[in-house]
């Protein structure tokens, strides 16, 4: 019982996998520059197409936080490319249902509630509405 323990002992001499510090300082200002961007490309109007920017940051985002700080870059490759296929496909599926979402556009009422309206108006007036019970 003694051997087999002491022969398991030998599998685990190195625990996990040491990252240099330039990998993970890189890697955490490239997540920060890529939030700045989505911000800055917020107050951009780009028509249809924020959408797709936005997603495409969340894409590079989560790719790099997958490779890098959950070490699949330095484990088999095919993992990786599992990751980074899965992290496409969601971003693909949630464009193609965004892009559904224009279809119905005509069927949206425009401008706000009668109710939102009225409220609206009586802050403005400054006297606010009585509350419903």
């Amino acid at each position: 019982m003694a051997d087999s323990h002491a022969a398991h002992a030998d599998d685990h001499e190195h625990i996990g996998h040491v990252v240099p510090y330039r990998y993970t300082v890189g890697t955490g200002l490239g997540l920060l520059v890529l939030t700045w961007l989505t911000v800055a490309v917020m107050g951009i109007d780009a028509g249809e197409l924020n959408i797709v920017i936005a997603l495409a940051i969340a894409v590079v985002k989560a790719t790099l936080v997958c490779l890098f700080f959950m070490h699949l870059r330095w484990d088999r490759p095919f993992n990786a490319l599992i990751c980074v296929g899965s992290i496409a496909a969601v971003a693909l599926f949630l464009a193609l249902a965004m892009l559904d979402t224009y279809e119905y556009r005509a069927n949206i009422i425009p401008g706000d509630s009668p109710g939102v309206v009225s409220a609206i108006e009586a802050v403005q007036a400054g006297s606010l509405p009585a509350a419903e019970e």
